[in-house]
């Protein structure tokens, strides 16, 4: 009998990856935290505050905030104090839609993702259904966290954020 459900990509060793939100996932919620959690007044951040606040490289932020721009979590204001904003409230951004922007839809095994016809035995597969249903409690957690979830988080963990309000 002839089972294929799904495909893990292969290492120099010859062992499967881990499954793994990449650095552009990762860095894109990081960029859209560092904005929020930094914001001033409603102040915008510069890309130079963002790169050395979070340790990544200018150029790399200048690319992902394109895609987050786009994507309609930030907007950018011009001139001399201008940088980005949350075009929304933390509380209305999920870490599912940051991560779904950055990464693409998130799919543990190909059966699971929503472009049809990627796995034409989908319908044969007597594992598909017990993917199908990890897939969506992956989904279901990454969806019940927001930006503001996760600020909150870190402040409860002792980190101090510095306002400059007066």
């Amino acid at each position: 009998m002839y089972i294929d459900c799904g495909s893990i990509r292969k290492t120099a060793s010859g062992k499967g990856e881990l499954m793994k939100i990449s650095t552009k996932g990762r860095y894109g919620l990081r960029i859209l935290l560092d904005i929020a959690l930094y914001r001033i007044g409603n102040k915008p951040r510069m890309i130079r505050e963002i790169a050395n606040n979070q340790e990544i490289s200018e150029k790399y932020i200048s690319r992902l905030i394109i895609e987050l721009r786009k994507a309609g979590f930030v907007k950018s204001v011009r001139g001399a104090n201008g940088g980005y904003t949350l075009t929304r409230r933390p509380e209305d951004i999920s870490v599912l839609e940051v991560l779904e922007v950055m990464e693409g839809p998130i799919a543990i095994v190909d059966c699971t993702s929503s472009a049809e016809g990627i796995c034409h035995r989908k319908s044969l597969c007597p594992a598909q259904r017990m993917w199908a249903e990890i897939n969506q409690k992956i989904r279901s957690a990454f969806a019940a966290y927001t930006l503001k979830d996760l600020l909150e988080l870190y402040i409860s963990n002792g980190e101090t954020v510095i306002d400059y309000c007066i």
